[in-house]
């Protein structure tokens, strides 16, 4: 018996250079980035990917004291995804609903700020939140989001480094296709930008951009590419068993034909391409595809010297054949968003199967040598004859590698 198909009926962002996937794509293919100096405690003025979206929309101003940034951001992010997937959600069965968010990391940002406020008061238990335990517990992002929605189905929070975003997308079909649900909420998130320790560790890597223009500090396969430019943001999609989907008569964006997750067990934080490449390998092997077959690969590249690097001889070992497989990145626009990052990612790539359009990575003055990856599309969108095939990288921390395989429908 052949697996259900899963299909993506509906998704929700926001980006720190737009709120909705017509503003984030459009700003894509015109090359505009959104990247700006915040202050960061102790640390003074870095680039970072801030979000702008309308916190009040789907929240209560006492929503949003009790709750979360990445709550927040998750609750906008699947209310849209709700909205554009046409879902009757009033008349549908709440149990019969998953949601399942990939994050990087969370309660660092609320313990670090509360230690911060409480050291003002001599550590005076009397001036903590009672609000700490549920802010900070690992299940939080997932489980606001059923609150504020009323969703009584099975909720978690995926911790899986800056690979949760796909890890969101395939918890997600896996479910589905044990029937546990109907409906799914699955993406990433990310509030990594409120917090001092992902700052100063990235700094203390030497892995921190650095830049007089923070639009330019993010350069993905430049030469002069000196770190990560860290961003919060959200992607949530509604995904769906492609039957329920046609019943209803809903919009289908894009169907998830493959996937791998696994691991580099070599290093803490420095990627390893033999376990990448195998990633993408049996992704490809899992989707019945060969590489030549793909048609855009959104590549992970943080814009770290090694990093990216590493990610470029995978590939160069996967698609040595691919004659027109073009490849593309994000984070110059945004920045690295963490949890939220594959999501996101692939949000600004899934209207290519429509308008056969594959936006650019930009900030290339001078490409790495050792990032020269053939059909890379730097600086200028493209226009191609059809997109038919996307495949999807994110790689985290510990050695957690994801590919996701999506084809047009």
């Amino acid at each position: 018996m052949h697996p259900q198909r899963i299909v993506i009926t509906g998704l929700g962002l926001t980006a720190p250079n737009g709120n909705s996937i017509i503003e984030y794509r459009q700003n894509l293919l015109n090359g505009i980035s959104n990247i700006q100096m915040i202050d960061v405690r102790y640390m003074g003025n870095v680039p970072a990917g801030v979000c702008n979206f309308d916190k009040t929309r789907y929240q209560s101003r006492k929503e949003l004291r009790v709750g979360t940034r990445a709550g927040s951001i998750a609750i906008y992010c699947a209310h849209e995804a709700l909205k554009d997937s046409k879902l009757n959600f009033k008349k549908f069965n709440k149990n019969r609903i998953g949601v399942y968010i990939g994050t990087t990391e969370h309660g660092n940002v609320e313990t670090e700020n509360e230690v911060h406020n409480i050291s003002k008061f001599n550590y005076d238990t009397r001036f903590w939140t009672h609000h700490h335990n549920p802010r900070t517990v690992a299940n939080n992002p997932a489980g606001e989001v059923t609150i504020n929605l009323g969703i009584t189905g099975p909720h978690y929070t995926i911790g899986a480094a800056c690979a949760a975003g796909n890890a969101g997308l395939i918890q997600a079909v896996q479910m589905l296709q044990l029937k546990e649900v109907d409906v799914a909420l699955a993406g990433g998130v990310s509030e990594s930008i409120q917090t001092f320790g992902i700052f100063a560790g990235f700094k203390s890597q030497g892995a921190l951009a650095k830049h007089d223009n923070p639009n330019l500090a993010s350069r993905p396969f430049d030469v002069s590419r000196n770190g990560i430019v860290v961003a919060e943001g959200g992607c949530i999609y509604t995904l769906e068993r492609l039957e329920d989907a046609k019943k209803r008569g809903a919009p289908i964006l894009a169907e998830i034909i493959g996937y791998c997750m696994n691991s580099d067990a070599s290093d803490y934080v420095l990627p390893n391409p033999k376990r990448q490449a195998e990633c993408m390998e049996k992704a490809l092997k899992s989707a019945k595809i060969k590489a030549e077959d793909v048609d855009i690969i959104s590549t992970h590249a943080t814009s770290t010297p090694q990093g990216d690097i590493q990610e470029c001889n995978a590939i160069k070992k996967v698609f040595s054949n691919s004659k027109n497989t073009y490849i593309n990145n994000t984070k110059g626009f945004i920045g690295h968003a963490m949890g939220a990052a594959g999501a996101l990612e692939l949000a600004g790539n899934l209207p290519s199967f429509n308008d056969n359009l594959i936006h650019a990575t930009i900030n290339i003055d001078e490409l790495d040598k050792e990032c020269s990856l053939k059909n890379l599309i730097i600086n200028k969108s493209k226009k191609v004859d059809s997109v038919e095939i996307i495949l999807n990288n994110s790689f985290g921390m510990l050695g957690i590698n994801s590919a996701l395989v999506l084809k047009k429908f």
